[in-house]
Order: structure tokens, then sequence, then C-alpha cells
């Protein structure tokens, strides 16, 4: 289990996200061995976060779930984000909120499951990209995303 206690930042082109990596890419380069997406924010969209895993060794294929903010948004108060990850079973939750559907080995990915090896945590902003477009006229620099804490537990 791993949470994090952020505060998010918002606006056109930004992207902050929670995320983790294979420490050794034991099935291959990316996405191969895997990375789970614990939370990604479009920064146009502050109230919506998101939870994905990417994986498969004979193309990028990917599950991801989406989280709706009741009311407000993102950057407006801190929020836990979390994930429970086990060998067999990955779920997401915001503020002790589970959803999407869990992501298990035998249900999802019988045969291209990634993550029953070591990842490391990865915190960033990006400016740009793909998912959130570039930043404009709107987006108001500088932007920060604020971190309560990084708790990581772990089974005996």
């Amino acid at each position: 289990r791993i949470d994090v206690r952020a505060r998010l930042p918002k606006g056109q082109g930004l992207w902050p996200a929670i995320w983790m990596l294979p420490t050794d890419n034991a099935y291959g380069s990316w996405p191969t061995s895997g990375e789970i997406d614990i939370m990604e924010l479009v920064g146009n969209q502050p109230n919506k976060v998101l939870g994905t895993i990417h994986f498969g060794h004979d193309y990028h294929r990917f599950v991801s779930a989406e989280y709706y903010l009741p009311e407000g948004d993102f950057s407006q108060d801190f929020h836990d984000f979390t994930v429970l990850w086990s060998e067999d079973c990955i779920q997401f939750l915001v503020d002790g909120i589970a959803y999407g559907e869990p992501n298990t080995r035998s249900t999802t990915l019988p045969t291209t499951w990634p993550f029953d090896q070591p990842f490391h945590l990865l915190l960033n902003i990006a400016v740009g990209g793909n998912l959130p477009g570039n930043p404009d006229a709107s987006t108001v620099f500088p932007q920060v995303m604020e971190v309560d804490y990084v708790r990581v537990y772990q089974e005996k």
C-alpha cells in the first residue's frame, strides 16, 4: 500500500502525477515491465484524476479508471491518493474511496502481468505533452504540487 497526501496544481497544459516504474526492467523495456499511475490529473480538468496500469509485450496496453471529486477541485485542499498493490492485484483509491475495478493478474492480464517485481515511486508535474496539451495564456505560473506525506506499507 502506498498513500500520498497532496494538493495538486491546475491549469491548461499541467500534468501532475504520482506514479511508479519498475526498478529493474525484468520483462523488457517499457511498457512490457509495467507502469503504475497512482494519480494523474489533466490540468484543465481539475476535479478528475486517473489511475492507470500500463503493460504489454506485444503492444502497449493499459487499463485506466477515472475518479471525479464530488465538489470543488483537487487544487483546493489536500487529498489522499492510494494504491493497494499486491503481487496479484492493484486497486486505486482517493480519500479512501475505491474507484474502477480491481486489476488482477487472473482476470485482467493472465499472461502479461508484470506487477510482481519491485517498483519505485515518482512524483512530478509535467508541462505540456500529449495528455494535457500545451499551456496557454490562461495558465498561471509558477505551479506546485504540495505533498504532505508519502507512506509506504509492506506486508511481512
